[in-house]
């Protein structure tokens, strides 16, 4: 009797913990998981023979407590126990076959956050997987998340914008591989023996990307002398805002993907093209994101008009800046958009001050999304090659290709008796330089980009503080 007491004032204490993170077996598993991750090799797996290696009593204790730690937090998170059941028999497989390249397609297959999207649902989710723009290499992770989804985005989606598949979500602990640039939950990213059919949900981290997008925000309004509204200055100043702003634009772009007049594979998957091409298809999902804001914002829609500010300053600030210049595709529509807005006389680079006319700044960003949906409307009847040599025209009327570009010389200029994925090497690494104006920017904000590595709300909050 005295033990069946004791059972159930256990399992009362559990459910009586209402952030996972604050639960004392969260702090356990997290530092299991990152006692693990060292020792992995790139695939995941762990080279017991290797010269250095733990002892594997070592490595299977550790694995214990992994083990352990999910078991005790599951009871928190009742609406994945399948996925808790199915993890843990994965993690006991890989540890019972000897720690070789890690398999968790069973309980990838059991993880189904997109069936359940209600505002403020926790998750504890912990697998093998590189995190993209984050660790390139398969390593154990644990992350602690929550959904976010109000009831006006449900009515969104469910009305005017139907993504099954989307999940917007918040950081309330992760290991290293997310202390990283990584803003996403994909499920391809995770080790698996064989890719499933076909994929059932895809998670943003909003929260990370309002703080990033907020601090660099900050720091290139005050560079460049920016004079904001009032409406829009409160906003940057506002993370619940941003978030808000965020998750809505993400479910926008994320389905523009599969939508429109598409000449090619909407994701461009296993497909080798020119980075200009994707850089083309990304701004073109953002700018449909952003008209779309323009239309909700008519509608009544408060946020609508926070995406249209996130999408301008993101794209403009950031992305430029951001990331190494090697193919640097979202970089590429950033500084499109900027030039764009430039020669149509929206922006001004005026006495060292950034001049934005925020009447027209609507009406052209639209008129730019209407130039790219026409490239891709007439593309459908091109062959590949001259599309992708329209897709270069469009990008060079705005932006100076490197004096050394072999496309920019035209037809002429390349090989047309190769495939067209083999002209694909004769595209320089940095097809289209930054401008003088973005690169007296990046040097400016140099400190500030590197800052946001593996950023959160509550590191905004402290900064507030």
């Amino acid at each position: 009797m005295t033990e069946i007491i004791a059972s159930t004032a256990a399992k009362s204490d559990i459910l009586s913990v209402d952030r996972v993170v604050e639960h004392p077996a969260w702090g356990t598993l997290k530092a299991a998981v990152e006692t693990i991750r060292p020792w992995q090799s790139a695939d995941g797996s762990i080279d017991l023979a290797a010269e250095g290696a733990p002892p594997g009593q070592a490595v299977r204790a550790e694995f214990d407590t992994v083990i352990a730690a999910i078991e005790q937090l599951s009871p928190l998170l009742p609406h994945d126990a399948a996925y808790h059941s199915a993890l843990v028999a994965d993690l006991r497989r890989w540890a019972d076959t000897g720690f070789g390249v890690p398999d968790f397609l069973d309980s990838l297959l059991a993880f189904q956050p997109a069936a359940q999207r209600a505002d403020g649902l926790q998750h504890l989710v912990v697998f093998p997987m590189y995190t993209q723009n984050g660790n390139p290499d398969r390593n154990l992770e644990a992350v602690v998340l929550r959904v976010v989804w109000p009831e006006w985005l449900a009515e969104l989606e469910r009305t005017r914008y139907d993504n099954p598949l989307f999940l917007g979500i918040t950081f309330e602990d992760f290991t290293a591989g997310y202390d990283t640039n990584s803003a996403v939950l994909f499920p391809e990213t995770i080790a698996v023996r064989e890719a499933p059919e076909r994929f059932t949900w895809g998670g943003i981290f909003c929260d990370r990307e309002a703080a990033r997008f907020r601090r660099i925000t900050e720091a290139a309004v005050e560079t460049l002398r920016l004079d904001l509204p009032a409406d829009i200055a409160d906003m940057i100043d506002d993370q619940e805002r941003c978030q808000q702003a965020f998750v809505l634009w993400d479910m926008v772009h994320d389905r523009t993907h599969s939508h429109g007049d598409l000449p090619f594979d909407p994701f461009m998957i296993k497909q080798r093209q020119p980075f200009w091409m994707y850089g083309l298809e990304e701004l073109r999902c953002d700018l449909t994101a952003f008209k779309e804001a323009v239309k909700l914002e008519a509608d009544g829609y408060a946020q609508a008009r926070d995406v249209q500010f996130a999408v301008l300053f993101d794209r403009m600030f950031r992305f430029p800046i951001t990331g190494e210049r090697d193919r640097n595709y979202d970089g590429l529509g950033g500084q499109l958009l900027f030039a764009y807005l430039h020669k149509h006389d929206v922006v001004r680079w005026t006495d060292n001050t950034l001049h934005i006319d925020w009447e027209r700044a609507p009406q052209v960003t639209n008129q730019l999304c209407g130039d790219i949906e026409k490239l891709y409307r007439d593309g459908i009847d091109r062959p590949k090659l001259v599309h992708w040599l329209a897709a270069y025209d469009l990008v060079s009327s705005y932006l100076s290709p490197h004096p050394g570009s072999t496309w920019a010389k035209g037809p002429d200029a390349l090989d047309l008796s190769l495939p067209p994925r083999k002209l694909v090497d004769d595209v320089l690494p940095d097809e289209f330089p930054l401008s003088m104006f973005y690169e007296a920017l990046a040097k400016k904000l140099r400190g500030v980009i590197v800052s946001t590595k593996g950023i959160t709300a509550a590191d905004m909050e402290r900064v507030a503080a």
